[in-house]
């Protein structure tokens, strides 16, 4: 453990404007607005902001409270930024909530990916419909990094995979897995047939073909498609898939979370064997 490179700063007032990034990271809404467009977002907790250090995501600015100063990663310690300090009570009237971890920071976002550079070299990818949960787009992330998938495509409505909360759930694996946003839906997963994927549709539905029976090689080019928690895929997104696939259900229950029912097929799919 070490000091920070930078000397700290106190910052004793909520409404201090060196600390204006970090400002209501509760208000989802004000935060999908605000970050995208200002070229930044949060990373919470010290092995989330050592993991996006790694990844090489430019730090603006470190939010410490005074017990993680003198205690902190030697990849945290060692980012070349501002390094402010705030007791608790400040740091909860800055976030809005209590940063239990007590440790926040700042990046800057780097030019995203294409769809077509993100499918270049893949051969097991997951493509999502309409995710606007954050928990769920974190649990996906982290699922398709450990369990052996290549990339991860977007739906224009999609959720941001930088928004905190996504980033925190994932534990940083947003920036293991390359991702990309499809310019245009449905339309783009006609584009990912065109780069010679089998598009799979994963749905509850009972005459879809049980997970267990998709016959696919190693080398062979897969996309898994999920939709949104509750809704799923809508109709128009599944017709333009080559099959409906099903995870087989017991004891009465119709389905499962688009996080777990993604890392079942990851599991079964992902593997290159």
């Amino acid at each position: 453990m070490s000091h920070p490179r930078a000397e700290p700063e106190q910052v004793d007032d909520p409404t201090d404007p060196r600390v204006a990034d970090f400002v209501g990271l509760t208000d989802g809404a004000r935060r999908m607005r605000h970050e995208p467009g200002s070229g930044f977002f949060i990373a919470e907790g010290e092995k989330v902001i050592a993991r996006t250090a790694a990844a090489g995501y430019p730090p603006r600015s470190l939010l410490l409270s005074p017990q993680r100063l003198g205690d902190l990663r030697p990849e945290v310690s060692a980012l070349d930024c501002p390094v402010y300090v705030a007791s608790y009570d400040v740091l909860q009237a800055v976030t809005g909530f209590h940063v239990h971890r007590g440790a926040l920071a700042s990046f800057g976002r780097l030019p995203l990916r294409t769809p077509a550079e993100v499918l270049a070299g893949a051969r097991r990818i997951v493509v999502m419909e309409a995710v606007t949960n954050h928990t769920n787009l974190g649990a996906v992330f982290r699922s398709a990094a450990a369990l052996g998938m290549d990339a991860v495509l977007l739906s224009p409505t999609s959720c941001d995979p930088l928004y905190r909360r996504t980033v925190r759930v994932s534990m940083g694996q947003v920036f293991s897995v390359p991702y990309a946003f499809l310019g245009s839906w449905p339309e783009g997963i006609d584009d990912v047939r065109q780069a010679g994927f089998r598009v799979l549709a994963l749905t509850p539905d009972a005459g879809a073909t049980d997970l267990a029976d998709i016959r696919v090689g190693a080398d062979d080019k897969v996309a898994l498609l999920f939709g949104a928690e509750g809704p799923g895929l809508t109709e128009q997104v599944m017709l333009r898939s080559d099959e409906r696939v099903r995870i087989p259900m017991a004891a009465g229950v119709d389905s499962l979370n688009v996080g777990a029912a993604a890392a079942v097929a990851c599991w079964v799919l992902g593997r290159r064997a």
